[in-house]
């Protein structure tokens, strides 16, 4: 899991419009030739101002003259999926919405605060292709409640194993063999690692279980720097397995209690496509860095292990995303490339190249594709953040 100051998380998406976070309307091409127009909201209005409508690469300005927030989506009057939107809309604000219409119908359909939604007027472009690709139909609560159910299930599973390897690494540390510690270490910080997405649901045991010491008084050596991440320091810097033995048993202690809590806590819904992207975009800048790394060099075997977590987040989400994501098919391909590059740092006796011991090529391959795949996960957050319809 990515590390943080003790837990780091990544922010979400900018609330921008949706177009160009969702690969939907062909965001390319905007320049300062673009024509803009405005149209205004209000409580009681949706998108006046409308008029001329034309195909081709634009900028809408999005006025809210009234006197609530409004959120304001660009959607298909016949299905009432979403081309593109703008958030959060304060009164006396104008925000542009920068898109590529085609031949279709639309509609601005407003959200305001403890109002009803409002569909403005229908408006038709008859010039030019259709549009680059079909508007998405919005996520609700009630479409991911199947997807968050069998994420759970995957992580209850997981914690099995996880508390199986802890169990196993405590063995090891109290037989005091370095080696075979070492190796112990490694396959239970993995399953943990396999967990991803669902490292948000698990508070304070989160930093017990695999905390940084970063921000902590004493860094390494503060009595709160606990876990896996402790044992790897210690396992590496000369500390013998058998000191390790508490550290490790308040370890097997916290997943247990982890184990036993875990089935009733929440996952919110919109947390799973959210970690879709959020688990590599976190291996990508803690883990290629080596921030995370308490010595054993094995970043590359965690974000073997990262991956491992996106696929069970997408396998979730495939009955949505499938037929919302125009990029779905990229995302299959960048995370087979992927592994296939990290798969080159892992030695035949089982121990693990470091990111920063990687040969220059192999290093430029593993950035560009890790970078590549951040890059097509990130629309699923937009897609799945779960929105107001009416």
């Amino acid at each position: 899991m990515p590390p943080t100051v003790r837990s780091r998380l990544a922010g979400a998406l900018p609330s921008c419009a949706l177009a160009c976070a969702l690969v939907l309307s062909g965001c390319a091409g905007h320049d300062s030739q673009s024509e803009a127009l405005t149209v205004t909201v209000s409580r009681g209005n949706c998108g006046t101002g409308w008029r001329t409508p034309h195909s081709g690469a634009q900028t809408i300005q999005v006025s809210n003259v009234g006197t609530v927030t409004t959120e304001v989506d660009l959607i298909d009057p016949a299905t009432g999926g979403v081309y593109a939107e703008v958030e959060a809309l304060a009164p006396n604000t104008t925000r542009p919405m920068q898109l590529t219409l085609g031949r279709a119908s639309y509609a601005f359909r407003c959200l305001a605060e403890d109002t009803d939604a409002v569909t403005g007027p229908t408006i038709q472009i008859n010039d030019g292709p259709p549009p680059p690709a079909a508007a998405v139909l919005p996520i609700t609560n009630q479409d991911l409640t199947g997807a968050v159910a069998q994420y759970h299930g995957y992580v209850a599973t997981g914690l099995g194993t996880l508390a199986t390897n802890v169990a196993a690494l405590v063995q090891t540390l109290r037989g005091g063999d370095q080696a075979a510690s070492r190796s112990a270490w490694l396959t239970a910080h993995l399953a943990y690692e396999r967990l991803g997405a669902a490292y948000d649901t698990f508070g304070d045991f989160a930093d017990k279980i695999d905390g940084m010491p970063d921000g902590l008084p004493g860094g390494v050596r503060d009595a709160d720097f606990t876990g896996l991440r402790r044992i790897e320091y210690g396992l590496w810097h000369g500390q013998s397995p058998a000191s390790l033995v508490p550290v490790g048993s308040q370890l097997a202690t916290d997943v247990a209690g982890l184990r036993a809590d875990f089935p009733k806590e929440r996952t919110d819904p919109n947390d799973l496509p959210l970690r879709a992207h959020e688990i590599m975009e976190n291996a990508l800048q803690f883990e290629l860095t080596g921030q995370a790394d308490q010595g054993s060099g094995t970043g590359l075997a965690t974000v073997g292990a990262n991956l491992d977590g996106t696929q069970a987040v997408l396998k979730a989400l495939t009955p949505l995303m499938s037929k919302r994501y125009v990029g779905w098919p990229q995302v299959g391909t960048w995370i087979t490339r992927t592994r296939a590059v990290v798969a080159t740092a892992h030695r035949p006796d089982g121990t693990w190249i470091a990111p920063s011991a990687l040969d220059p090529q192999t290093r430029k391959r593993l950035d560009a594709s890790v970078g590549q795949l951040v890059e097509v996960l990130a629309p699923i957050a937009a897609i799945g953040d779960v929105r107001r319809t009416s």
